[in-house]
């Protein structure tokens, strides 16, 4: 907020010179009486200074958005059709959602459930998870199992790992992750056996490599389809984005 009342005050000031005089061309006494004068009408006028804030908040927000929609366009096909992501919902929908998750993100933890309401509740939404861990050992270990279930076992089988392990509140060991995928039924021997394979860590440094292009540094972060949504947002939220997107 500060860092934009300063830019507000300077805008202001660039405007206001503009239509007077070159400031640069003042002496020291112009300049202070001038300085003395803004403050002056900044004083009695503080809802200016708002007004201000506001518009460069606009103008930020549309380069943001604009930014974003380059880098979803130069970026489609790796976000889109990269061959290793799990893909469900509908797959012909008129909205391809992407999701950048962690494991051990809360907010992921929290959205994972009201994501999976919007795809079932909307019906026309096909969607795609990266896997992106970014908070430590036990991210990426998570990762690994889920992304080595889908490579041994299939997209069924990766699916229900998401699940559990996006409830999974414990220590995450080799114990732990056999016991869940035994707990799911699964062969567990198989997907630790499958854990480091080149295949698995290279599904990992390609979603890192795409989040650095689309200058994500965070979870849980989604693309829907040109739309950039950094960060969770309520069901009633995502609802009404999809609700802009097909322009309703």
């Amino acid at each position: 907020m500060k860092r934009l009342f300063v830019a507000a005050i300077a805008a202001f000031t660039m405007t206001t010179s503009a239509f007077a005089l070159d400031i640069t061309a003042m002496n020291d006494d112009e300049r202070a009486a001038f300085r003395a004068e803004v403050r002056a009408y900044l004083l009695e006028n503080p809802d200016v200074i708002m007004e201000a804030v506001a518009v460069l908040e606009q103008r930020q927000a549309a380069n943001q958005d604009q930014t974003d929609i380059d880098l979803v366009r130069a970026n489609a096909d790796d976000l889109f059709n990269d061959g290793h992501s799990w893909v469900g919902g509908n797959l012909q929908g008129d909205i391809v959602m992407v999701e950048f998750t962690d494991y051990r993100c809360g907010y992921c933890r929290r959205a994972h459930d009201e994501v999976a309401e919007l795809i079932a509740s909307d019906g026309n939404i096909k969607f795609i998870i990266k896997e992106y861990p970014i908070l430590g050992e036990a991210s990426t270990m998570s990762a690994r199992f889920a992304i080595a279930t889908q490579q041994v076992l299939g997209q069924d089988a990766y699916y229900n790992v998401q699940n559990a392990l996006m409830t999974f509140n414990g220590d995450v060991t080799e114990t732990t992750l056999r016991r869940l995928g035994e707990g799911l039924g699964l062969d567990a021997d198989a997907i630790l056996a499958g854990m480091d394979a080149d295949s698995v860590t290279a599904v990992i440094a390609a979603n890192h490599a795409l989040a650095a292009r689309m200058q994500i540094t965070g979870t849980p972060t989604f693309v829907m389809n040109e739309t950039m949504v950094r960060g969770y947002v309520p069901l009633d939220g995502m609802r009404q984005i999809v609700s802009e997107i097909r322009g309703n």
